[in-house]
């Protein structure tokens, strides 16, 4: 196999410079916001007095003698973010260690779903039982609506699914747990609730707060947040308002923060909202809560809470629905 040297993206490579601007400028506040957008994408940068240098801080991507890619960083795969979207939606699913919910969601899911519908399945570091499951399927040549992105190491969630979004190609992007099974069509009122403008993200299950610090689960109807085990939003907020915060490798949490992220209109503007709707789906059993010890996962999940604090804690306006 080989290791393919990683070229510096255009966009980080702006975001760098853009950077030494705002350091030259004495405008802290933006240099650790374009810090935080270059270390996202898995760069690491070093100031060197008004220069800086960047290196990658992922695994290299490999490509196999069978021409099999694993990407080492969601940076490296080819983004079609920029190309003009088709279809209807593109759903985005990691699969890690448990082959047989993948494939009940993925069934369930082509069983119901419109035309138009493309599905982008993230093996993310997967077990040797799911790359086994994939390859049998061969779902990359078999169906042409599914494609498999392939990890050179585990990425962890927000850096999984940045890599998922890379290759949507949908007007919508519809992030699928594998914990949920499609008994009906769920694209169909996920891409409709999106139809309004004043929405900003949408999904089966909603949660909501007073104060951002507590959440509790809510109806169909207005919310103030997302979960993501069905979690709809348009693409061009990819481009405009990601990529997700890539320190959220648990998947705790991550949901909320990107559900604010794209309500968030501004402060002084009045938020977009989320809206929870029925879905024709049955949740099964979450392997990522049940397969990690009580104790780190409330260790993993409140390192992510303090990420929607730093960023959010005091934007109250985004504390309730708008109506």
């Amino acid at each position: 196999m080989t290791s393919s040297r990683r070229k510096i993206p255009d966009e980080i490579l702006t975001a760098a410079h853009e950077r030494a601007r705002a350091r030259e400028a004495r405008d802290w506040t933006e240099a650790d916001r374009l810090r935080g957008v270059i270390e996202a994408a898995g760069w690491k940068i070093v100031d060197r007095g008004t220069d800086f240098a960047l290196t990658p801080v992922a695994a290299p991507t490999i490509e196999e003698p069978d021409g099999l890619v694993r990407f080492g960083s969601s940076g490296d795969v080819p983004s079609r973010l920029d190309e003009r979207s088709t279809g209807v939606a593109t759903v985005v699913l990691i699969a890690t260690d448990w082959p047989a919910d993948v494939d009940r969601a993925i069934a369930g899911l082509t069983a119901h779903a419109p035309d138009g519908v493309s599905i982008v399945i993230v093996a993310d570091g997967a077990s040797a039982e799911q790359e086994a499951a994939l390859a049998t399927a061969a779902r990359d040549e078999a169906e042409p609506s599914i494609k498999v992105i392939r990890t050179a190491e585990r990425l962890g969630q927000a850096a999984a699914l940045n890599a998922g979004f890379r290759r949507a190609a949908g007007p919508v992007v519809i992030v699928l747990d594998a914990s949920v099974e499609p008994t009906g069509d769920i694209v169909t009122p996920l891409v409709a609730a999106l139809d309004d403008p004043t929405v900003g993200v949408a999904g089966g299950w909603g949660v909501v707060t007073d104060n951002l610090r507590q959440f509790r689960d809510a109806p169909p109807g207005d919310v103030d947040a997302i979960e993501g085990y069905a979690f709809a939003f348009r693409r061009e907020d990819v481009a405009a308002r990601g990529p997700l915060d890539e320190r959220f490798r648990f998947y705790r949490n991550l949901d909320i923060w990107w559900s604010l992220v794209l309500r968030d209109a501004g402060e002084g503007h009045r938020p977009r909202r989320a809206v929870s709707v029925e879905l024709a789906a049955v949740r099964h059993e979450h392997r990522d809560w049940a397969t990690v010890p009580e104790a780190e996962r409330d260790r993993l999940s409140k390192r992510n809470f303090y990420r929607i604090i730093d960023r959010f804690g005091w934007r109250r306006d985004l504390a309730r629905p708008s109506t």
